[in-house]
């Protein structure tokens, strides 16, 4: 029976390691590529950005909910600040395009959200909630030279709204 366990659990280990689910990136680390189409279709990679735009790339749950919408409105708010820091926003979320598309037309969103439906991206920044396609509210700001240069990972759209401000400013100096 020992034995029995002692393979169930090295099966269950292997299973595990292998779901494509990743420790969630940390602030120094280097951010991991992604590739993703946005509400319009067009194709956005962090490649595409780098050493180009300080790029705040943030993972919400679920569009038009009232986190989410404080958190998209509370960016949108300060797009004029974030582009005169050289800073593009992109949401991420498990929503398809059309979904994208009415939250972005019903909120007068001025950024692109990523469609990540199948949710590689979230797992890549593990972002996704365990056992859900849905991703929870992290986001990370990935500086110039590829790396992250900070991580929120708190369920509070107004955390994440000053962290952010606070880390441009910071990474502006």
């Amino acid at each position: 029976m020992k034995n029995f366990s002692t393979w169930m659990m090295a099966v269950a280990l292997l299973l595990g390691a292998g779901n494509g689910h990743a420790d969630t990136p940390k602030a120094g680390d280097k951010a991991p590529e992604f590739e993703a189409k946005d509400q319009d279709g067009r194709m956005w990679k962090l490649s595409g950005l780098a050493a180009k735009q300080v790029v705040l790339l943030y993972f919400y749950p679920k569009d038009d909910t009232p986190g989410c919408t404080k958190e998209a409105c509370g960016l949108r708010d300060r797009m004029t600040d974030l582009k005169k820091d050289n800073v593009q926003v992109l949401g991420v979320s498990f929503d398809d395009g059309e979904s994208h598309k009415k939250f972005i037309a019903k909120h007068n969103l001025n950024f692109p959200l990523l469609v990540d439906t199948d949710g590689k991206i979230a797992d890549e920044y593990g972002a996704r909630m365990p056992n859900k396609s849905m991703a929870r509210r992290v986001s990370f700001l990935i500086g110039l030279d590829g790396k992250i240069a900070h991580v929120t990972d708190n369920p509070s759209a107004d955390v994440h709204l000053n962290e952010m401000r606070d880390a441009v400013a910071k990474l502006k100096k």
